[in-house]
């Protein structure tokens, strides 16, 4: 397999791991606090049909990015209402939340613009455009280093550089702050966080607001940057193997970066080999859709060991009297 071909499928992996990583971080801040938040594919969903009916409105895809954050905001607080205020059942809450959205999108696209559930076609400033880096041009001609840094690091949109940015901030935030430092101990030990004068449903709101944008931002890039317009379902599972990811990455930023990658990776090599012939056998192009979701099942089962969440997730805190 030459440069060329490698840096094509990396550069694939790369636009396909960055929604991946939004969502395993906006999991990471909810689970890190006690919150398991399921419906990061509903948040995500929303998230990327309003930014599409909004960008397709406004013509402006920034303003579509504020509208798919804001709508996952309303999901994640909604599932906050659900999970922290009225305590209960935070995966039933999640399964609702994807289960709204599947709907109401669908619906909600069929009433505005009556194609079936999607949105028209975006371009031109209705989309985040590529972005050309600094001496992409110029050392292009260099060998090795020249392709991968004009070809693999520059000419992605903002939106993925966002996303990768998003780690270190992420680790800086979780381990190098005091509300950081509260954000774990709240997914610990609550009742500690709690005796120390600090409000646990605070902290909570807080992590599930941060989830909410993430995922706004995930939903947005879906539709707005990656795509032209909102498809039905276009999350396709991405909320889920996000999930996964987390779960592989045993709930730490710098991981999750390197999972996402990894899941990013098998979904470009299923998208680049299908119609794929083995001798005289042709691959069911199916069997190579499938692939993604059949290697994560394998990875999770077999190479991820022992994943310990944090211990006070998914059980509401109510106050001692």
């Amino acid at each position: 397999m030459d440069l060329p071909v490698v840096l094509q499928l990396l550069d694939s992996s790369v636009r396909l791991a960055a929604p991946l990583l939004l969502a395993c971080l906006a999991g990471l801040y909810s689970e890190r606090a006690g919150i398991f938040d399921i419906g990061l594919e509903g948040k995500m969903l929303a998230a990327a049909f309003v930014a599409a009916a909004t960008s397709a409105y406004t013509g402006s895809a920034w303003f579509g990015l504020l509208g798919g954050m804001a709508a996952s905001i309303l999901l994640a607080l909604v599932h906050g209402l659900a999970s922290i205020t009225l305590r209960g059942n935070q995966l039933i809450s999640g399964v609702a939340i994807n289960f709204l959205a599947s709907g109401m999108t669908a619906l909600i696209g069929q009433s505005l613009f009556g194609l079936g559930g999607q949105t028209p076609q975006l371009d031109g400033p209705q989309r985040f455009g590529a972005l050309t880096l600094p001496l992409a041009e110029t050392l292009h001609g260099v060998p090795v280093l020249g392709p991968i840094w004009s070809d693999l690091v520059s000419g992605h949109n903002l939106l993925v550089y966002v996303a990768f940015l998003a780690v270190p901030a992420t680790w800086w935030v979780l381990y190098r702050t005091r509300f950081g430092l509260r954000l774990r101990a709240v997914g610990e030990n609550p009742a500690a966080v709690d005796t120390a004068g600090v409000s646990v449903v605070r902290l909570r709101y807080g992590a599930v607001v941060i989830a909410g944008v993430l995922c706004g931002i995930a939903g947005a890039y879906l539709s707005t940057a990656m795509s032209a317009g909102f498809i039905r379902d276009m999350t396709a599972g991405k909320g889920f193997i996000a999930l996964a990811a987390l779960i592989f990455a045993k709930w730490r930023p710098w991981p999750a970066l390197f999972a996402c990658l990894l899941f990013g990776l098998l979904e470009a090599v299923g998208i680049r080999y299908q119609g794929i012939r083995i001798g005289d056998f042709a691959v069911p192009v199916q069997l190579m859709q499938a692939l993604p979701y059949v290697l994560t099942v394998v990875i999770l089962a077999g190479f991820v060991g022992r994943a310990i969440p944090p211990r006070a997730g998914g059980r509401p805190y109510v106050k001692e009297r």
